[in-house]
């Protein structure tokens, strides 16, 4: 497993420039018995050594094992795990951000009431983190 290049140094950024980076993420492959919590805590090892050995740090990971047919609480859009992470950090949600991939990330922020950027093919993690770091300064 290899994290995109452009990512720890985009995490050290949002570190540097004060913010919690939080990850949440919907991991069904549990519930559909793809793969075992073991194996995604070893995934999770890894990408925190490659986004430390680049600078970065990635403050906590929230994570949803159920299917999309169990309709969970937790599973993005739905809010559960965004409202975990905010009252474990004591969190403005008004002053946070949710970067994302997908139209779920980003009904998941804004039914919290982030601010929300969504990555594409046209647009990188490091665009997202530059364009956060800019409307910030």
């Amino acid at each position: 497993m290899h994290v995109f290049p452009d990512v720890p140094a985009s995490v050290k950024r949002l570190n540097d420039a004060g913010y919690l980076v939080l990850m949440v993420t919907n991991q069904s492959g549990i519930g559909r018995g793809y793969f075992t919590l073991e194996q995604l805590n070893a995934v999770n090892k890894e990408l925190l050594f490659q986004i430390s050995a680049g600078g970065g740090r990635i403050d906590d990971i929230f994570f949803c094992p159920h299917r999309p047919e169990d309709n969970c609480d937790c599973r993005k859009p739905k809010t559960k795990m965004g409202l975990e992470a905010i009252a474990k950090y004591n969190l403005d949600p008004s002053k946070c951000w949710m970067i994302g991939d997908h139209d779920k990330d980003m009904e998941f922020g804004t039914l919290l009431g982030m601010r929300t950027v969504k990555v594409s093919s046209e647009v990188s993690f490091s665009d997202a983190v530059e364009k956060i770091l800019s409307m910030t300064e």
